[in-house]
């Protein structure tokens, strides 16, 4: 098998929205990545990935990404295959790739920066009352089923479970920083997460739309750093991403210096 390759790749967001909006992609930039990303290197090629934007609404910005394919390949498939708009939303000259270490040391230490969808798909179905819900039936809404199979807000989940009829007086327990940084935790494997060292430095709500279903859930970048404790399984967590939507930039743990 290849050796782990890291990518960067120039993505002009202009004609990223633009070109998008043509294939009827909307305004959701992780689908539209997704599409194109395939259409250009061959389906899950580059994956996970994620988009760094620039600086002050700069119009370019760089996609990083993990792939089991060499360059000469990525460079070919876009050659011989590749949507001839997609040249004008990737910038295929400045395509670079660097191979990834094939072994990892176990207790070294690392920062990380990761962009997340923090949700769980229940495994049965959750019984309670939240304030959602509560929202949703005064404003004559559809209340979101918390039933089996369900994918829901990890926090929202965590919530139900310690105060099923509702949130009580004094407000939660944990925070939502709390819940997400040991959702994280548990899907490092191969690593362990240092709690002290990791930050949630943004949180948004996010729609997106996902087989044909608009799906609202959070939208999470931690900080932080970690220790190798297993090389062969952190190396599999590089390569196949944390959590759910790796196919649409979340996931990705890009990686740092830690600090002395």
């Amino acid at each position: 098998m290849t050796a782990l390759q890291m990518i960067s790749l120039p993505v002009d967001l202009r004609e990223l929205r633009r070109i998008g909006a043509l294939h009827g992609l909307g305004a959701d930039e992780g689908r539209a990545l997704h599409h194109f990303l395939g259409e250009t290197f061959g389906r899950g090629a580059i994956q996970p990935f994620r988009l760094m934007p620039g600086r002050n609404g700069a119009r370019f910005a760089s996609l990083y990404g993990y792939t089991r394919r060499i360059e000469a390949d990525l460079r070919q498939e876009a050659r011989d295959t590749g949507l001839p708009e997609t040249a004008g939303v990737f910038d295929l000259p400045h395509l670079a790739v660097k191979a990834m270490p094939e072994a990892w040391q176990e207790g070294r230490r690392l920062a990380f920066d990761i962009r997340i969808r923090p949700v769980k798909r229940l495994l049965r179905p959750l019984e309670g009352v939240t304030r959602e819900t509560r929202r949703d039936t005064l404003r004559g809404r559809a209340v979101k089923p918390m039933g089996k199979g369900a994918e829901l807000d990890a926090y929202l989940v965590a919530r139900v479970r310690a105060q099923p009829q509702g949130q009580q007086a004094g407000g939660d327990a944990f925070s939502r920083e709390d819940v997400y940084r040991a959702w994280l935790a548990e899907r490092l494997h191969g690593a362990i997460l240092d709690p002290a060292a990791t930050r949630m430095v943004s949180c948004e709500r996010m729609n997106v739309l996902r087989g044909g279903e608009q799906i609202e859930a959070p939208d999470v970048i931690f900080h932080g750093e970690l220790t190798i404790s297993d090389p062969g399984a952190f190396l599999n967590t590089l390569a196949g991403g944390v959590g759910r939507h790796k196919a649409y930039g979340y996931g990705m743990l890009l990686l740092r210096p830690a600090r002395k």
